[in-house]
């Protein structure tokens, strides 16, 4: 009666950092994997949006031009101004200046033009200079 039964003895040590270095292989597999995957398109931060530059519109207040200027990067909207604005115009509109600051506020905060709120004392002279907004960054977006 020879049966040839084998014993084998594991000590709890031994299983313990087995799985402990189980564990931490294939945390680092999961860490290479996610590191050199490349960026999917879900990530609209670094997507590049604009085609750098400055880029106007013409708003006409009465037979006089005012050029709207936007000053775009690839991914944000930096500035919002009038370029020629004299000092008859600003007499003649006086809600015309803060009506772009306030709107070049929210749209610096939102980086888009949804969601604008118009000022009560100004609405019509808003939406113009939202329009003519509009207008300058349809010229710097890129098609992609």
């Amino acid at each position: 009666m020879s049966s040839k039964t084998k014993i084998v003895v594991l000590h709890m040590k031994e299983i313990i950092y087995t799985a402990i270095f189980a564990v931490l292989a294939i945390v680092l597999i999961l860490l290479l994997i996610f590191m050199f995957l490349p960026k999917g398109k879900g990530n609209t931060a670094d997507e590049k949006k604009y085609a750098p530059g400055i880029y106007t519109s013409t708003v006409t207040l009465n037979n006089t031009a005012l050029e709207v200027e936007v000053t775009v990067d690839e991914s944000h909207i930096n500035s919002i101004r009038f370029s020629n604005i004299d000092e008859t115009v600003a007499t003649m509109y006086p809600l015309i200046q803060p009506a772009i600051e306030d709107i070049a506020d929210q749209v610096y905060e939102k980086q888009s033009l949804e969601g604008i709120e118009y000022s009560q004392d100004n609405p019509y002279t808003s939406q113009i200079i939202l329009g003519a907004i509009n207008d300058a960054l349809e010229k710097a977006v890129t098609d992609k």
